[in-house]
């Protein structure tokens, strides 16, 4: 669940089974208030359009969408004796485009499609300034959805690395605060590598800053440190010192963010 506000109107923005489903209810209160956004949702289904814009959105997502219902709607649709609920409207035809849900946060909800249409029936601008801030939230929850993805990719070869230096460095009969000394050493192998400077160096540096290093990296940073730890546990199992690998790691960090960054044949876009 998410919200959006527009035009000072709070709105609801539901994901159901990875699509997103905003909230008429919260959006028709926007028009005259809580009170008649059940009427002013039950006026736009009356409306011979509306029920076109369904029916067509249906038939083109919604396999099981019952058709002989819906002509049988569409026909009714616009006299002044035709009266039809959302619930109606589901339970009659089977629709998805749009759901019913109750408790916390109930209301009637309708595919962003189909929201983006009834926006219509508030206004023009309001219509415009829904879909300027869905696709603002749509852009916030990429980027929040690639900084997570960053993240895992630092992890991706974490175990592999810490089990090498545990099977290959680590000796038995130490302390768990002496093998910590190790894994830091092991790990600033890699941000020398990678970023040029220690955790504490770039801590000192950074005092402003919270986190460590890695967290500011980019994605093809992270892309290119996974791969290195990946490699560093190699080495460490080949026997190499840390100072040859090191030597190494930096070589390698060199190339691969090269090849990352690069862009000259036209064929492969920058990760970002």
């Amino acid at each position: 669940m998410s919200k959006i506000v527009v035009q000072n109107t709070p709105i609801t923005v539901l994901s159901v089974e990875e699509q997103d489903y905003i909230s008429l209810t919260d959006m028709a209160a926007a028009k005259d208030g809580d009170n008649r956004s059940a009427d002013i949702i039950k006026n736009w289904l009356r409306n011979r359009y509306t029920i076109e814009f369904l029916g067509t959105w249906e038939l083109i997502h919604n396999p099981n969408f019952k058709v002989v219902e819906f002509d049988h709607f569409r026909k009714g649709a616009g006299l002044p004796s035709f009266v039809l609920s959302a619930s109606e409207w589901i339970e009659r035809t089977d629709a998805v485009g749009i759901i019913v849900k109750k408790g916390r946060y109930g209301g009637t909800y309708a595919h962003k499609d189909i929201a983006f249409e009834f926006g219509s029936a508030i206004s023009v601008s309001f219509k415009l300034y829904l879909i300027e801030e869905f696709q603002r939230l749509k852009t916030e929850e990429q980027r929040l959805l690639g900084w997570s993805a960053k993240r895992e990719l630092s992890k991706i070869n974490y175990r592999i690395h810490t089990d090498a230096i545990k099977q290959n460095l680590v000796p038995s009969e130490i302390t768990s605060a002496q093998a910590s000394v190790i894994y830091a050493s092991e790990a600033d192998v890699l941000n020398v590598a990678m970023f040029g400077v220690t955790a504490k160096q770039w801590r000192d540096t950074h005092p402003d800053l919270k986190g460590n290093v890695r967290d500011y990296a980019t994605i093809n940073e992270l892309i290119c440190l996974s791969n290195m730890e990946n490699l560093n546990s190699v080495f460490i199992e080949q026997g190499m010192t840390q100072c040859e690998r090191l030597v190494k790691l930096n070589q390698i960090a060199i190339h691969q963010m090269r090849v990352l960054e690069s862009d000259a044949t036209g064929n492969r876009k920058l990760l970002k």
